[in-house]
């Protein structure tokens, strides 16, 4: 292989979206880096998937960079299998490179095939030309594309902070501290507004199961009429209880066990911490109007509250997410 590591500064130009639960901080969203290189290793696992590649560095030595991708149910829906690549396939790699680090490590834009396909770390939108009768099926995140959206995501990433929950988000470290490094999924509000993932809903005896793909997270919202309980036991995902307001599914959820991310990137939640769900169909049945009201006075100086969009997508499949610890691992700086 010839010398073909190029970096390309971008000026404002966007890159294709990653994966939701990673932090983009440490990478350099500013500069591409491309090169032709050889496959190693290709590990085909969640909470991402990794590529080894080989190419020639600078000074005509051998080099490894370390390429982290999506992970699988993003890639499946995007054109990937398990056996997409293999060792010494020939490939071109575009993608951010690392900030601040000696590592050749890099997060992918496109990787180019000897044939001439091109795979994406970006997951494809769904048609959205489907009508749906009530709430039931599967739903994919918006993406926050809507204006009002994005505003609602953007409070959510940097929240009036009281003073334990500043201090919680200054000290945290994604790299050493992170949840997914455990395999621990994330918790509504941040469970459902993701855009690169699938929800199905369904509807049973005096129960609605709303399932994730993201970190397969399933949620029984009780619907039977009970009370949440008095200093009940508490969960990951909390004890959730539901009723109809007209046509409008409301979700009440509280008894959260303590999760170091629960309010957002580095905030944690705890036992005060109480979420509001109302899932309203829309009169075309494209859409899932999401309206969500965060509380928790211990870690928020005030409540949160704001809308998404869940886009009906029947033609999509929810994906096994089977997130390997010693791949989360992977995270972190070695």
């Amino acid at each position: 292989m010839r010398v073909n590591i190029f970096f390309v500064v971008l000026l404002g130009i966007p890159g294709v979206p990653t994966s939701a639960h990673h932090s983009e901080a440490g990478f350099d969203k500013n500069t591409v880096v491309a090169f032709d290189a050889k496959v190693i290793e290709y590990d085909w696992r969640n909470p991402h998937v990794y590529i080894l590649v080989e190419t020639d560095g600078p000074n005509g030595n051998s080099v490894e960079w370390r390429i982290e991708t999506s992970s699988t149910p993003i890639l499946s829906r995007g054109g990937w299998t398990k056996d997409s690549l293999n060792p010494g396939d020939a490939v071109i790699i575009r993608g951010h490179p690392e900030r601040n680090s000696s590592r050749n490590y890099a997060i992918l834009l496109t990787l180019e095939k000897e044939n001439g396909v091109v795979l994406s770390a970006a997951s494809p939108d769904p048609r959205g030309v489907s009508s749906a009768s009530d709430l039931s099926g599967v739903w994919k995140g918006s993406g926050g594309q809507a204006e009002e959206e994005g505003e609602f995501r953007q409070r959510l990433s940097s929240p009036l902070l009281t003073e334990k929950g500043a201090s919680a988000r200054d000290s945290y470290d994604f790299y050493t501290d992170s949840p997914v490094a455990q395999c621990i999924a994330h918790t509504s509000p941040w469970l459902i507004t993701t855009g690169l993932y699938l929800n199905e809903i369904d509807f049973a005896d005096d129960v609605v199961i709303i399932r994730s793909e993201f970190f397969d997270v399933e949620r029984s919202i009780f619907m039977d009429g009970r009370s949440h309980p008095i200093d009940g036991e508490r969960f990951q995902q909390g004890h959730s209880i539901g009723w109809w307001e007209n046509e409008t599914l409301i979700v009440d959820t509280n008894l959260f066990s303590d999760h170091r991310t629960g309010n957002g990137p580095g905030i944690p939640s705890g036992a005060q911490k109480h979420v509001i769900e109302r899932y309203t169909l829309s009169e075309d049945g494209r859409r899932i109007i999401l309206d969500i009201v965060l509380e928790d006075d211990e870690y928020l100086a005030e409540p949160l509250s704001g809308s998404i969009e869940w886009i009906y997508a029947p033609e999509l499949q929810l994906y096994s997410y089977n997130c390997a610890q010693d791949v989360s691992r992977a995270f972190r700086h070695d």
